[in-house]
């Protein structure tokens, strides 16, 4: 663990950490982490342990964070939402604008969130380019619901190419995403048989069977499974 931590914050290695994306997390450089790192390997980074994420020395008028131009459409509340500050601190960051009267073309002070730890009993995923929030829980068979509720800060229509967002725990244990081209993805309830979801979704026993390899006793299925429905 770090000796100390000056204009920092420690932070505790989950497991997929690495220094790449702790800098992208906390919008920082991954030069700065090693450098108030040395005594790391950044190659070798160990679950648990404790290392110092630096905080960006921010000076001049707006010290607090950076200035931002008010365009077509921005409230307080969209704006704290986008850079994941709550709307109070936007708030005070600005004492003198009116948040009810927005002009399009105005700067305001958007104050930098300090390092923290993003809640994620699962582990942090890495949105590719073209990647929604549709496809990322088809891909890792989650229902949609719950992946916008743990990612509840994030805004679902501006999910961007090398954001992280929490993926939950596998809806099974050591449970591996399930490949569904053209399909979708169901989770199994209890008293699910391969049968009455055949039934439920007008798809033949046979097709369905041919679409999940995977399940070895379609009479044995555990509530929480994701399987594929094919087209």
């Amino acid at each position: 663990m770090p000796q100390n931590c000056p204009n920092g914050t420690l932070y505790t290695i989950r497991p997929g950490d690495s220094v790449y994306n702790l800098a992208g997390r906390f919008e920082i450089t991954v030069e700065s982490i090693i450098a108030a790192n040395p005594n790391i390997d950044p190659a070798n980074l160990q679950v648990g342990q404790q290392i110092c994420i630096p905080v960006k020395d921010i000076s001049g008028p707006c010290e607090s964070g950076f200035f931002y131009t008010v365009v077509l459409g921005d409230t307080f509340f969209n704006i704290a939402r986008r850079f994941n500050i709550t709307t109070e601190a936007l708030a005070a960051a600005n004492p003198g604008v009116d948040p009810n009267k927005l002009q399009i073309g105005q700067e305001i002070c958007v104050p930098a969130p300090t390092p923290s730890v993003r809640p994620c009993e699962g582990r942090f995923y890495t949105v590719k380019p073209g990647e929604t929030f549709v496809s990322i829980a088809k891909k890792f068979g989650y229902t949609l619901d719950v992946l916008l509720v743990i990612n509840s800060g994030i805004d679902p229509k501006q999910l961007r190419a090398g954001q992280e967002i929490c993926l939950p725990p596998a809806p099974t244990p050591g449970a591996e995403p399930v490949p569904c081209p053209g399909g979708s993805i169901y989770i199994v309830e209890l008293g699910d048989t391969f049968y009455t979801i055949a039934e439920k979704y007008s798809v033949p026993i046979e097709d369905l069977k041919k679409a999940n390899p995977q399940i070895k006793d379609i009479n044995k299925l555990d509530a929480g499974t994701p399987i594929c429905i094919p087209s």
